[in-house]
């Protein structure tokens, strides 16, 4: 099937509004969702665990190194932004072929599923002073069987189940916490699997839009979900991802 522009006839306004995406030094979904804000108005600021950021970004973004591994230094950085109207958490890691190894799949936990709850508790002032919004990333890996990557299957069903969490928690504060689920996505984390053309050929075949998703299409959920027009969606996990977990 062909593909339409990323984005196409979407249409949002988060003017002056605040927003940190973690995880969007690398391109991919994150930097995606960075510039979706952008684009939209937003003051965006974005972290990523390299010393600098792709030029893109570097260009465009107040940009912040961070280890969400590191407690205290989510939280001083979280203390330099008194307000903040969208949390994105992005930041994972996954090594397909190479997550058995009970050192390396606890790193990843800690990574993608204790980063995640690390940046959420680090920014709950700011995001009371906003009644802001936090936007996980979780994975079609949440519902789905990994055999190759049973860690970040492990910590993305954990992500799920933490928006849920924390969607009842901070609704007193006025705090929308959501997710979205990607599919198969072009991304530098997928490039390994996409080195297998029979893989790439089983996704294609079994996803309905009958392609692989690009960045670009995770970033258009990410901004309704922040957006009043989701006003009323609190604790979803939202998956964009062609239709392939409904084949």
């Amino acid at each position: 099937m062909s593909e339409k522009p990323l984005m196409a006839g979407a249409s949002f306004d988060f003017g002056a509004a605040s927003v940190v995406v973690i995880g969007a030094s690398r391109g991919g979904i994150g930097a995606a969702i960075a510039h979706g804000f952008a684009d939209a108005g937003a003051v965006v600021r974005i972290t990523g665990a390299e010393p600098e950021p792709m030029p893109e970004e570097a260009a465009r973004f107040a940009y912040t190194r961070l280890d969400v591994t590191d407690t205290g230094a989510v939280r001083d950085f979280a203390a330099g932004v008194p307000r903040l109207d969208v949390l994105v958490n992005c930041a994972a890691i996954t090594r397909r072929g190479a997550e058995m190894d009970p050192a390396f799949f606890a790193h990843v936990l800690d990574v993608n599923l204790a980063g995640t709850f690390r940046c959420a508790e680090a920014f709950h002032p700011a995001l009371t002073a906003a009644s802001g919004s936090v936007i996980n990333i979780a994975s079609m890996y949440a519902r789905f069987g990994s055999p190759r990557n049973p860690a970040y299957g492990s910590s993305k069903a954990g992500v799920e189940q933490l928006t849920k969490s924390l969607a009842i928690a901070w609704a007193p504060d006025g705090i929308r916490v959501n997710a979205v689920a990607p599919g198969f996505i072009v991304t530098e984390q997928s490039a390994r699997a996409r080195q297998d053309p029979a893989f790439v050929r089983q996704v294609e075949a079994r996803t309905p839009a009958g392609r692989w998703g690009q960045p670009g299409d995770i970033a258009g959920a990410v901004l309704f979900l922040a957006s009043p027009a989701a006003g009323f969606m609190t604790g979803t996990c939202l998956p964009v991802d062609g239709g392939y977990s409904v084949a």
